[in-house]
């Protein structure tokens, strides 16, 4: 298992998602958003599983301006060059991911493995 958890510092639900992984004794690999960002690679990874429309966050000031570009490409350079509009957190299982909460898909990866 190779988990990432992308998230920040004051989010609650990136704390919960450590949380899940530490108390099953699951290491993971957290990477603070707000200092390091996602590299351009992870982050077209993340949205063809993940779609960009839910990666982005809603309560950014310029979310809808993102959510307004005609294509797909316009809103991966947006959300690479503002790590703020990334909906945390979001959670990496090798190619697998999944944003928000989701201790439903994280079991059923502990189970498949």
């Amino acid at each position: 298992m190779n988990i990432q958890i992308f998230g920040r510092g004051k989010c609650f639900d990136s704390k919960k998602a450590e949380r899940f992984f530490k108390e099953r004794r699951i290491k993971y690999q957290y990477i603070d958003l707000d200092r390091y960002g996602m590299s351009r690679g992870e982050l077209k990874s993340v949205a063809a599983c993940i779609g960009i429309e839910e990666l982005i966050n809603d309560k950014h000031r310029d979310a809808a301006v993102v959510r307004a570009y005609a294509y797909d490409e316009n809103k991966l350079d947006a959300l690479f060059d503002d790590p703020g509009l990334i909906r945390t957190p979001v959670v990496r299982n090798g190619k697998a991911a999944v944003q928000g909460y989701r201790p439903d898909v994280w079991e059923s990866w502990i189970k498949a493995q």
